[in-house]
């Protein structure tokens, strides 16, 4: 037997007196101190809180979401005023956070919970599987956080602090299957929440993608990538592929110190969000002519970049003065001075400021 794989199978064995003991004890002095959150060791904190933490922090860094959370449970702060929230509201409330998606996902299962399960998130990740939005990992960490269950939790922190632990070379992410039966291994019956909430920190704090502050790691003397002085080569992942680029012009439609907005369509990226009229997005940067609305339109010496998930977008910028007449019937004026207020989705926001520079 390759001596890789007996190591594996001794720390699966073995692996929560070696892991989650030591781990607990550095969590219970070092938690990080965070709204959504119990103290260690305490009763778990409300299962709305923690679900919209969750939810929020998927792809998005815990300061920025911090602001995000106390505004949304000062507005909303139960299952049932969300599950009542106009859509365009939340949307609009949720502009900056971006990935989209989460945010009509969130309203949906808000709405599942008030309407099919008396206000109360189900307890068991089975369960919790079955609302909109609510992937494995989302499950897992609700189970595990809010109801004490024994799940797997696994984000991108706990990810490379698994790779690391068992110097894992499989290459992410074909290897994610194999980092969960990993953490599945080390993951105790008792105090789960903590247990899910220590790897976290850990990984945010201690276990950094870059200069692991392996010295003051609670598991270093546990750790086969520490003992083979290659933290930093761990997690493996596959190369980056480039993102294509696509291409698109926004158009800002003035009239009388206000500018059109419009909104995105309910499906498919930004929806439901308001936005600048935009012609269609493609291969090749789109000609004037294909304008949403017919004016005497100016290219303006500015352009916009954003990065989406699985292609980058380039968009030029064209100004006009219209007639209120020349706007769409579900267009919506908003006063210029005033933009800051509408929500509009980051990428749209870099538009405005952009056109704010050049004049």
């Amino acid at each position: 037997m390759p001596d890789n794989v007996s190591r594996d199978i001794t720390k699966q064995v073995s692996g929560d007196k070696q892991v989650s003991g030591p781990l607990l004890a550095w969590y219970d002095a070092n938690a990080r101190v965070l709204p959504w959150r119990a103290a260690p060791g305490t009763p778990p904190p409300d299962p709305y809180r923690v679900w919209l933490s969750e939810v929020m922090l998927q792809q998005t860094q815990v300061a920025a979401v911090i602001p995000y959370f106390a505004k949304f449970t000062a507005r909303w702060p139960d299952f049932a005023s969300l599950a009542a929230a106009d859509d365009a509201d939340l949307m609009s409330a949720w502009a900056g956070l971006g990935y989209y998606a989460r945010a009509r996902n969130l309203l949906a299962a808000a709405r599942a919970v008030a309407g099919e399960h008396d206000g109360k998130l189900p307890s068991s990740e089975a369960k919790l599987r079955q609302l909109p939005g609510f992937g494995p990992y989302t499950a897992a960490a609700v189970a595990a956080i809010a109801f004490g269950e024994r799940a797997v939790v696994v984000d991108g922190n706990v990810e490379r602090v698994v790779a690391r632990l068992f110097a894992l070379a499989d290459r992410l992410p074909g290897a994610r299957p194999r980092v969960r039966e990993l953490a599945d291994s080390i993951t105790p019956s008792a105090r789960a929440g903590d247990f899910a909430q220590a790897m976290m920190d850990l990984g945010a704090t201690i276990c950094t993608p870059r200069s692991p502050k392996c010295l003051l790691c609670p598991l270093a003397d546990r750790c086969d990538a520490r003992a083979a002085g290659m933290a930093e080569a761990y997690p493996v992942k596959a190369p980056k592929r480039a993102r294509p680029v696509r291409y698109g012009t926004f158009f800002w439609a003035e009239c009388d110190g206000q500018v059109l907005l419009v909104r995105r369509p309910a499906k498919g990226l930004l929806g439901g969000m308001r936005a600048l009229p935009t012609g269609p997005w493609g291969e090749a940067p789109p000609a004037l002519a294909e304008a949403p609305l017919a004016a005497d339109w100016t290219l303006r010496n500015a352009v916009v970049t954003h990065g989406f998930t699985h292609f980058e977008l380039v968009a030029a910028l064209a100004t006009a003065s219209i007639g209120r007449h020349i706007a769409p019937a579900d267009g919506e004026w908003w006063p210029i001075a005033e933009l800051d207020s509408a929500g509009l989705p980051t990428l749209f926001a870099k538009a405005v400021a952009a056109l704010r520079r050049t004049g």
